[in-house]
């Protein structure tokens, strides 16, 4: 039988409800939008190094499923729309690393709700936990690499996985250092709900 328990995440320790929530959430996006622009090119690839994954993996599990969700929904829509938030001052549709973009709704999400499951309370659980929201950032990513280049999957993966697995390792090594530490610095207040 699978476990329902869940736990708190780091927001919910945040004192208000409505304006709290609306804050994180437009917070999150923002932050997003501004580690984007941080950005190192890759010789040979369209796709840059940013700081992206990092603040969306802890961003995730710092506010739960929902409002991780919305922030990245946030992101994606204005940048959609047409501010040019996304990595390198890009928006719209027409970018060809946009597939990260949605890949970051759906590891917020997941990093989320693994989070409300105790994901990020060790430094194990963070890793496996930001290893996975990692691994769905490239699953939708590559895929929208592919379509929008005509790459094929090998070079896709060369120019669209191969040259962030060191960072995105360091990235990882890093959200398991702050998090669990982030709750040890909380004390006993993200203990398991009855």
């Amino acid at each position: 039988m699978a476990n329902t328990q869940t736990v708190p995440v780091l927001s919910d320790l945040v004192p208000g409800k409505l304006v709290r929530d609306v804050g994180l959430v437009v917070g999150a996006a923002v932050l997003t939008g501004i580690s984007a622009q941080l950005t190192f090119p890759i010789p040979g690839t369209v796709v840059p190094f940013s700081f992206q994954t990092l603040v969306v993996l802890l961003s995730g599990a710092a506010l739960g499923f929902h409002r991780a969700a919305l922030s990245m929904v946030l992101y994606l829509a204005a940048g959609v729309a047409g501010v040019p938030w996304f990595a390198g001052g890009n928006s719209g549709w027409a970018v060809p690393t946009l597939g990260y973009v949605f890949g970051f709704l759906l590891a917020a999400v997941v990093v989320g709700a693994l989070a409300r499951r105790g994901g990020d309370r060790t430094v194990v659980r963070t890793v496996v936990t930001m290893a996975l929201g990692t691994l769905l950032i490239y699953a939708v990513g590559v895929p929208w690499l592919m379509s929008s280049t005509g790459m094929d999957l090998s070079t896709a993966l060369a120019k669209g996985v191969v040259p962030f697995l060191i960072g995105d390792g360091i990235k990882i090594a890093l959200a398991a250092g702050l998090l669990p530490a982030a709750w040890k610095l909380a004390g006993g207040r993200g203990k398991l709900e009855r």
